[in-house]
């Protein structure tokens, strides 16, 4: 069932399994890139870009067909290629380096493998997309205080984060303003998400009225 269709005898490749690999290596781009559309925000040249990158990876892979010179010359000009995109999301390296796998495994042959592995895969993708698997609850919130230089920032706000949190960790403290203010930077739990402002308001009354800044942690900001 996941034996190659192709031959490997060093043959000549026939016409007909190319066109195969060809067709099935669409195919399957198309049910990538459906299954990437289903995620919350895509663009349509990213789109593309999966449709036609198994196509082309298994193109390359047939050509170099075993020989060895010819796949150290095919590594030599991908190395002279330079992508000059934005770095992406780790979703999108994850759909280039599975686009990408499809092509190596329809350019040896192995379609019905590369198949079972896109279902399985787009499958699991969509699963744990429409789920709530991986995502950091939404009473986390980073907390900056600054404070002036006279206050003793140990155990200043501990019954305040008793009353109105669950955890606090102190991630970080860092010297501000030539080193007459302080910023403590905090990683807290909140109890109840409605007393966020309460919690605000009664550390105001303790630093001085200075900056405060209550925001979503960074890991929940990020995309799948």
């Amino acid at each position: 069932m996941f034996t190659s269709i192709l031959n490997v005898s060093g043959e000549t490749l026939s016409i007909r399994n190319a066109l195969i690999t060809i067709f099935v290596s669409l195919l399957l781009g198309l049910v990538l890139a459906f299954t990437y559309m289903r995620s919350e925000s895509f663009s349509k040249n990213f789109v593309i870009t999966l449709v036609l990158l198994p196509t082309l990876i298994q193109i390359v892979i047939m050509l170099v067909n075993g020989n060895l010179g010819t796949g150290i010359a095919v590594l030599g000009a991908f190395s002279l290629v330079r992508f000059r995109s934005v770095p992406g999301s780790s979703k999108e390296i994850t759909f280039i380096f599975f686009a990408m796998a499809i092509g190596l495994a329809n350019g040896m042959g192995y379609i019905t493998f590369a198949a079972a592995a896109t279902v399985i895969i787009c499958s699991i993708f969509l699963i744990l997309a429409k789920t709530n698997f991986g995502v950091v609850k939404d009473v986390y919130r980073n907390l900056k205080v600054t404070i002036p230089e006279n206050l003793d920032y140990t155990g200043i706000f501990d019954d305040l984060f008793e009353q109105y949190t669950k955890k606090v960790t102190l991630e970080k403290v860092k010297t501000t303003n030539l080193g007459s203010m302080f910023e403590l930077h905090y990683r807290i739990e909140l109890k109840d998400l409605k007393e966020e402002k309460v919690l605000i308001d009664s550390i105001r009354c303790r630093n001085g009225n200075l900056t405060i800044v209550c925001s979503r942690c960074q890991l929940q900001q990020e995309e799948l």
